[in-house]
């Protein structure tokens, strides 16, 4: 059977549909995606480990279990690939880091498993950050990750890897994580959609960092799928979700239904302009257009409304909370110098650098005062998702920036309508959804002048996964989501 041209830019649901109606076997799906890896992945670095022999395996014994009557879930025979932050049974994972250049695990992560479970043919990893540290995709291991729609510029991070992949047609679905953006800022800076989860929803077992066979999943961080529909999120959110081991007997998940099944049923704020972190004139323009045709299609949009805290108030919390969770696994002797130079900081001093030596350095007391300023901030947040089904935003001030791999994160610059910015500004839009637990899906809305592709940010209520899914699937309906860069 002869593969389509497009085929490798259709979604992941409809490609496992696909398979369920027979009209191409998983062996000829798989054989397809190896051949575009090998066509274009030399270009991008996307895939950094394969499992080809296995993965070949698997898809014929999918064929053959489909030719018996047989299918083993919604996934049945349907090529992808996981991010190398992520365990996967007898592939290498190292998680951007050489010290784990050599491990092979023995067991999945919990997520992971329940993917093979569902049926999916896993082919290879994506590359990451240094332990999935960085909002751009480069390590000592597998190199550097380029941007399919511009190879000067990196795809994002830390799921850099998976929403290049995406983006050029590589995987049929991919599946990430994010505590700063990672699943959000790739997906915008690539074109694709993905979703960052409500904390807790799905199990991060088995995700390098921290250190491989740590059970503790740790604050902020989530997992999250990737794909290029927003039906593809949806799909892979209802297969991974849930309880991980030793909860399981005690409760069960029971996401709530989408507030909203079209746009005429739908509340929406917009939060797009803010002083405290200016973002690209042009990138501002297509998001208010994106909220402007969601409007025409019936919502009803409040372009003021905005919740009882300022974007300044929530990064602060968020960067604290952040540093410290992140600066936990730095060496003493980073920490003693942070000690030294944060008792010589003035105390209105809310640079990123002083905010980073306080949360690296924090107490047990003292992060349970910004625990409870963390917690007044959600209960802010739930009164605001009374009168409003999503938040509209940026998911980062700009698009696809050039390469810039300085190790100090404080000397990278970005430039904002003309204007130099902090490396770290980056961060910025991404918090509000972490430091809550609240989920963000991202979707694209279109592209630059330059050619470079932009997502918004759809922030929901606590639980209201679906909600923002569903939003992210109406904007794909009028504007015609994911479209592939040039070249590919």
């Amino acid at each position: 059977m002869s593969a389509s041209p497009e085929l490798h830019f259709k979604s992941a649901a409809e490609l496992a549909r696909m398979i369920q109606r027979r009209e191409i076997s998983a062996r000829e799906l798989l054989e397809h995606f190896i051949a575009r890896m090998e066509l274009h992945n030399p270009k991008i670095n996307a895939i950094v480990a394969k499992d080809l022999d296995r993965a070949r395996k698997r898809a014929r014994q999918a064929d053959e279990a489909q030719a018996r009557g047989e299918t083993w879930g919604p996934l049945h025979g349907l090529p992808m690939t996981i991010k190398d932050a992520y365990e996967v049974e007898g592939i290498v994972t190292t998680g951007g880091g050489p010290e784990y250049a050599n491990h092979v695990p023995t067991r999945s992560a919990t997520a992971v498993e329940r993917i093979s479970r569902a049926g999916a043919v896993i082919f290879g990893k994506t590359n990451v950050p240094y332990m999935s540290g960085d909002l751009q995709t480069y390590n000592d291991v597998y190199g550097t990750t380029n941007n399919p729609w511009n190879l000067a510029c990196g795809p994002g991070g830390s799921s850099g890897g998976s929403a290049a992949a995406l983006a050029a047609g590589l995987t049929g679905l991919e599946f990430g994580s994010d505590i700063g953006g990672s699943i959000r800022t790739p997906a915008h800076l690539c074109g694709v959609f993905g979703h960052k989860t409500t904390f807790g929803v799905i199990p991060k077992r088995g995700h390098v960092s921290p250190p491989p066979g740590t059970l503790r999943e740790g604050d902020l961080s989530v997992a999250g799928p990737l794909g290029r529909s927003a039906e593809d999120l949806d799909l892979l959110l209802g297969i991974t979700a849930g309880p991980d081991w030793g909860m399981s007997e005690g409760w069960r998940l029971d996401l709530p239904p989408a507030r909203a099944r079209s746009p005429k049923e739908l509340r929406v704020a917009v939060w797009i302009d803010d002083p405290f972190c200016e973002i690209d004139a042009e990138s501002a323009a297509l998001l208010k257009s994106a909220a402007k045709a969601l409007e025409d299609a019936g919502a009803h949009v409040d372009w003021a409304a905005r919740p009882d805290f300022t974007l300044a108030e929530i990064t602060e919390i968020y960067l604290v909370l952040l540093h410290s969770v992140v600066g936990s696994g730095f060496p003493p002797s980073i920490k003693e110098r942070w000690m030294e130079a944060k008792a010589k900081l003035a105390p209105d001093d809310k640079s990123h650098a002083a905010l980073q030596m306080r949360g690296g350095t924090i107490t047990y007391a003292d992060r349970m005062i910004w625990e409870e300023m963390q917690t007044r901030i959600r209960a802010k947040w739930a009164d605001f998702f009374k009168g409003y089904d999503v938040v509209l935003a940026p998911v980062m001030m700009r698009p696809a920036f050039p390469h810039d791999h300085k190790s100090n994160w404080h000397a990278r610059r970005l430039n904002v309508n003309g204007k130099e910015r902090e490396y770290m500004d980056v961060l910025i839009w991404a918090g509000p959804a972490v430091v809550s637990y609240l989920p963000a899906t991202a979707a694209p809305v279109g592209v630059t002048s330059e050619g470079l592709p932009v997502g918004i940010q759809i922030i929901g209520p606590h639980m209201g996964d679906r909600t923002t899914i569903a939003v992210a699937g109406m904007l794909e309906e009028i504007l015609g989501g994911f479209r592939a860069p040039p070249g590919f």
